[in-house]
């Protein structure tokens, strides 16, 4: 009975500092982006509740959290234009609040469990493009000799390179960096906080090493190595601003080179990367550690065979000899013949 009352005088909204602030990054160890996510998600679904259904904040309990309050939202997401993916995201963020909020009140329980059995919205799969040798190479083309557009040319480059993420890529310093040796390699701190080094080639190096010495004269190694000047002011570039430079030489690219997509973003080149390692006989296993995938079954999206690879697939296995098969029906009456057909 305690319980009872307990649950039905808790605000839903009264445990999202503590799950953001505590323990998201503290008890979970989740990156500042997964926290980002998870309270867009929150705010989302509390800017629904009180602009949709009249809802304010201090009057939503954990009671009135029920499935169909859920599936409104979701439907209200997808008629608002957002992907069946973006639309698991905001559930999943949902559902695991609840959980937490769960583990604070046993009472809560009952409103966990609801909601985990609201299915995710079905994600169509399409195969998703890649730049080819020719497309790569015109991009990489398009910025001209002028001090930005140098480094532009760097940024994409290193992009594909080391497969790395753009966010990744972004908060990267200059103590990251490590070119002055025969195997130059970056270090990356990836999702979770995991780190890893990814290689990259001389040729790379040499372009990073030439952006340094003009974008960083006099270094200090803790600083972002692409980085942009508001009003004076020098922080990490936006993610943003690489995607627009991007867009700009893909549409450049495109009047030259038809195998340019439509559409050309950051994570692009990382797909790229990892296909044409894939491609050119490099095993899932090291691919995803270069990927910095904590599973080798999230690496397998990547996994898209060429051309030559399925025809050296068809072409390996023997076609056999189709036997000569003989009637069954040779010697048969006609109701005889119409049994092995099934009919009567």
């Amino acid at each position: 009975m305690k319980n009872r009352v307990i649950y039905e005088g808790t605000l839903f909204f009264s445990m999202t500092l503590e799950f953001l602030d505590i323990y998201m990054p503290k008890q979970l160890g989740r990156s500042t982006e997964t926290i980002k996510s998870y309270c867009d998600s929150l705010t989302i679904f509390r800017r629904y509740l009180y602009n949709e259904r009249k809802i304010p904040i201090r009057k939503f309990r954990f009671e009135d959290c029920n499935a169909r309050i859920i599936q409104d939202f979701i439907i209200f997401l997808k008629e608002s234009g957002n992907s069946p993916g973006t639309c698991n995201q905001r559930l999943t963020a949902i559902r695991t609040y609840l959980w937490f909020a769960s583990d604070r009140n046993i009472a809560l329980q009952s409103a966990a469990l609801v909601i985990s059995k609201i299915p995710s919205c079905k994600v169509p799969k399409k195969e998703k493009p890649i730049l080819s040798e020719e497309a790569l190479s015109c991009i990489f083309c398009q910025p001209g000799h002028t001090k930005t557009a140098m480094r532009d040319r760097v940024i994409m480059i290193l992009l594909y390179d080391s497969a790395i993420r753009l966010d990744e890529l972004l908060r990267l310093n200059i103590q990251d960096l490590m070119l002055e040796t025969s195997n130059p390699y970056i270090r990356i701190n990836g999702k979770g906080n995991k780190e890893r080094i990814a290689a990259i080639t001389q040729r790379t190096a040499e372009h990073l090493s030439q952006y340094l010495k003009i974008f960083h004269p006099h270094p200090d190694r803790k600083n972002y190595v692409f980085y942009t000047k508001i009003k004076g002011q020098t922080g990490k570039m936006s993610e943003s601003n690489v995607e627009r430079f991007i867009s700009l030489y893909s549409c450049q690219a495109r009047e030259k080179c038809q195998d340019v997509p439509q559409k050309v973003y950051p994570h692009m080149f990382r797909r790229t990367r990892a296909t044409n390692l894939y491609q050119n006989g490099v095993e899932l296993a090291l691919i995803s550690r270069i990927l910095g995938h904590s599973s080798i079954e999230t690496t397998k999206i990547y996994a898209t065979p060429s051309m030559e690879m399925l025809r050296t697939a068809i072409e390996s296995v023997e076609t056999p000899e189709q036997s000569k098969e003989k009637p069954l029906w040779k010697n048969c009456s006609e109701e005889e013949i119409a049994k092995l057909c099934g009919l009567r």
